[in-house]
Parts: C-alpha cells; structure tokens; sequence
C-alpha cells in the first residue's frame, strides 16, 4: 500500500536541481527522474522502499512504496532538500558579487539530506581517481549485480547493493565492471564498517569514521555528507577542477591548489560546499590551456 504525504516548499523551490543531488546522471540504477517525478529507492530500517516526488501546483506530493514507505515519507522533507538551513548564507553571499547573483538566481537549490550513509559511499568511492564515464559504469553495473528490484511501479529501478554482499565479494567479482582492486579493496572495507557507519548522527562523526578507512580521505568523505547530512559546508579537498573553478570565479586565478581554495572559501564558513555547488549550478569553469583532455574528476580519495 502506498503512503503519501504533501509538502509545502519555499517559493521558488527547485525540484529538479535539488534531489538531482542524489542521482548519478539520467540513468542512476537507484534514483532517476521518470516522466517528471523524481524515484529515489532505499534500504530503510523497516525494509526495502522507494519514494516519488513530483510537483503538484506549488506543493510537492511524496508517495512511498513498500515495507519502507512510511520511513522515507516521513523524512521526505530532508530528502527533497526542505530541511536545509540557508540562516545567514545571503548576509555571508553579500560579500562577493557572484556569489551574491548566484544566491538569488539558484535560491531555490536546496541540500538533501537522506540519512542513508553506504549506498552514497559506494558511489563516492567509484568516483576516486577515474572519469565520470568509468565510475558510472562500474557504480550502475554494482547496483544491478548485487542489488534488488525497488517496491514500486517504476521499472528497472533498483535498490542499492546490500553492504553484507559487498563486503562478503571478492574483489575479483568486481573487476568485469572496470574497478581495480584498490577501489575493490576499499569498497568492501567501507561494506564491512557499514553498520558503524550508518549509526553516525552528524557530518562530523561520520567524516571522522570514514576517513579512518583505509582508501577514504577528505574528497570521499566529503562527496558523502553533503547529500547524507545535507552539509553544505562540505568542500571536496583534493578534487581536480574544483580549486580551479573556485580560484577564477573568485578572484579571477585561472588555477588554484586546496590551499588557495579553501582561503576563497573562508568568508562563507559554514555555506562553503553551497558555494561550489552554485558555482557548478551556473556552469563556471576555469580556462582550459593546452591539448583537449577528457573530462576527469582524479580525486585523490
């Protein structure tokens, strides 16, 4: 039976942009758009479930399916981003004119917050040091082998891998998928300390006990609690293109190392990851010099 729920945005709430968070792309096996209604499956504490989102009008209608339904609708305003504090950003965005113009222009972008840790981790970790192309490829191919059809009437969506199964694998199991066994061997550490880590209740508990994994540093755990906690400030340390981008929408640097991007950033404290995200929302990107070169992410880890 499905469980609903109607939901009150703000005026000028973005939908799209918002839970577009929680997809890796168009295709995401476990969160994608269909036909205007977002579908984000999920292992809950009561079991298997998916939860849809759409615009009514000016509300937003959650429906939740499955043994899961009644956990996802009742945290469905954190999933939709309607629980994230902007308290203070706008004074913080006064203080540089793009930032201040973005702030206005994407006001209606707002941070999800799932609460459910491994499935982002899992994803994070496919991301590390590879292309978009190969981490979705390796992200979508482990969500189909291992996962599950998610309760519902969307077809072809999945629920997310069990951590169990992941951490039992071989990491040989995954390297038809195009993953190495370093990636491998970190996922089924992460699979392993899933638990522990689902039981984190801050961004901060939860970066120091996934960063203390072998494999995990700064740039995973920061992809993770962004959406999971709904952390914005939140700033992929060791990102290829990020200092870049922060370093020319700034301060006009066509490059920048962490150092220099986290001085940027310093004067929106607390809305640090909010800055990048706008900046990535609004498609600013440093000069390219030199031969083309594909698109990579090359985060350390």
């Amino acid at each position: 039976m499905a469980v609903q729920r109607v939901l009150d945005p703000p005026e000028g709430y973005h939908l799209a942009g918002s839970v577009g968070m929680l997809a890796m792309g168009r295709h995401d096996p476990c969160a994608r758009f269909v036909d205007g209604t977002f579908w984000y499956a999920s292992r809950t504490p009561d079991g298997p479930g998916s939860l849809s989102l759409r615009r009514d009008g000016a509300s937003v209608v959650a429906t939740g399916h499955g043994p899961g339904a009644a956990w996802l609708v009742d945290r469905s305003p954190a999933i939709a981003g309607l629980e994230d504090d902007l308290t203070g950003f706008a004074e913080l965005a006064a203080a540089h004119p793009l930032v201040a113009q973005l702030a206005r222009v994407h006001r209606g972008l707002r941070f999800p917050a799932t609460r459910r840790l491994f499935p982002r981790l899992l994803r994070a970790i496919f991301e590390q040091k590879v292309t978009g192309k190969e981490a979705y490829r390796a992200y979508a191919a482990t969500a189909r082998h291992f996962g599950e059809p998610a309760p519902g009437p969307v077809e072809r969506l999945f629920l997310p891998p069990e951590a169990e199964a992941i951490a039992a694998a071989p990491y040989w199991v995954f390297h038809p998928f195009g993953v190495e066994q370093r990636r491998a061997d970190t996922l089924r550490r992460a699979a392993a300390e899933a638990s522990r880590l689902e039981r984190c209740t801050t961004s901060a508990e939860a970066t120091r006990r996934m960063t203390a994994i072998v494999g995990i540093g700064p740039w995973t755990a920061a992809e993770v609690v962004r959406t999971v906690f709904g952390d914005a400030d939140a700033v992929s340390v060791g990102d290829f293109h990020i200092p870049n981008t922060v370093a020319w929408a700034l301060a006009r640097e066509a490059r920048g190392d962490d150092a220099r991007m986290l001085e940027l950033l310093a004067p929106f404290t607390g809305h640090r990851g909010r800055v990048c995200v706008l900046l990535e929302s609004a498609g600013i990107a440093a000069p390219r010099f030199g031969p083309r070169m594909p698109i990579r992410s090359f985060a350390r880890f």
